[in-house]
C-alpha cells in the first residue's frame, strides 16, 4: 500500500483532533502569556504581522527533525500548523492563528510544545 493512502487515514484517526467551529474558536493569548514567551526566547511582530518567531539550533538534522516530527504530531492534535524552515540543525519558526488574525491560545500550546523538543 502507497504511503500517501495510509498516512491520510492515521490523521483522521486522531482521537485527540478537534473540529474548528464557533464554539471552539482559538482565543488571543493574554499579555501575561506574551511575557511568558518572550521570557522563553520568543520574538513578538516581527514580520509586521501580531506572531512569535524563534530559531531554535540543534546538534544535528537528526535532532531538528525529530523535534519537527514531535511538533507535527502535536499541530495535526489541535489542527494548527506552525509556518517554519529548516535547514540542517537550523528550525526557524513563525506562529499566527490566521482565524483570529494574531497570537492565540493554540500559538501559546504549539510554542510550549516546540521549546519541550
Amino acid at each position: 500500500m502507497k504511503f500517501s493512502l495510509i498516512l491520510p487515514a492515521f490523521l483522521n484517526a486522531c482521537t485527540n483532533c478537534k473540529e474548528i467551529n464557533s464554539r471552539n474558536m482559538p482565543q488571543p493569548i493574554s499579555q501575561e502569556k506574551r511575557a511568558e514567551l518572550v521570557r522563553n526566547g520568543w520574538e513578538l511582530n516581527t514580520d509586521g504581522r501580531d506572531s512569535a518567531f524563534k530559531k531554535h539550533e540543534f546538534a544535528d538534522f537528526n535532532e531538528a527533525f525529530g523535534c519537527m516530527t514531535r511538533a507535527a504530531l502535536k499541530a495535526e492534535s489541535i489542527l494548527h500548523h506552525p509556518e517554519w524552515f529548516n535547514v540542517w540543525n537550523k528550525l526557524e519558526v513563525t506562529l499566527t492563528t490566521h482565524d483570529i488574525g494574531g497570537l492565540s491560545d493554540l500559538d501559546y500550546e504549539m510554542a510550549l510544545s516546540i521549546d519541550s523538543c
